[in-house]
């Protein structure tokens, strides 16, 4: 079903017909290379004979001529065909190479201090953004959320996750239970 449609298909192959029957009319008159080696030996010595191998003969070479001529101008068109592609690629390169190297010459930098110190004894740490309090609490600066590191949690598949350095598990509805004790932790004080 594909087949029929590609070839009724008037894109590409809008053509077709008028190469095939091109391509019948050719070989029925041999011509070039082939034309000329089977008309080399039909000669009776007539006037007649000679002139019509004369006039076989050149047009052997006009279409030996003409296919040097479309085969020269299919490569050529080839050979610019890729050039202009191997050009659209280095220019492509090129501006990639410059895009990279004008996001690169610009860097954002932390001009903080690397820790800030609090008179209360609290510090921020400016490249993870996490203050600690002096009693150890710790909180996300961009979140003011309480900051637990990730590496010290076990998460439960309900939701709930375990604090290993507090020991304290926290339900999915909000619930801490202190899991030394097995009592609930208030929230509020």
């Amino acid at each position: 079903m594909t087949s029929a449609v590609s070839v009724l298909n008037p894109g590409s192959n809008s053509n077709w017909l008028a190469s095939t029957i091109s391509a019948i009319q050719s070989s029925a008159n041999q011509a070039g290379i082939m034309g000329a080696l089977a008309s080399a030996g039909s000669n009776d010595g007539s006037i007649g004979s000679f002139l019509g191998q004369s006039s076989s003969a050149a047009n052997n070479f006009a279409t030996i001529s003409q296919q040097n001529v479309s085969n020269a101008s299919a490569f050529y068109a080839q050979l610019a065909a890729q050039n202009q592609q191997q050009q659209q690629q280095d220019q492509l390169a090129k501006v990639a190479g410059q895009l990279s190297d004008a996001q690169n010459m610009v860097q954002p930098k932390n001009v903080l201090d690397p820790t800030i110190f609090l008179p209360d004894g609290t510090t921020i740490d400016t490249n993870s953004n996490i203050m600690t309090r002096p009693d150890g609490t710790q909180y996300d600066v961009t979140t003011g959320a309480k900051y637990v590191d990730p590496t010290d949690l076990i998460q439960m598949a309900n939701g709930s996750y375990l604090n290993t350095s507090t020991g304290i598990l926290t339900l999915s509805d909000g619930t801490q239970i202190d899991t030394v004790t097995g009592l609930k932790v208030s929230t509020t004080a």
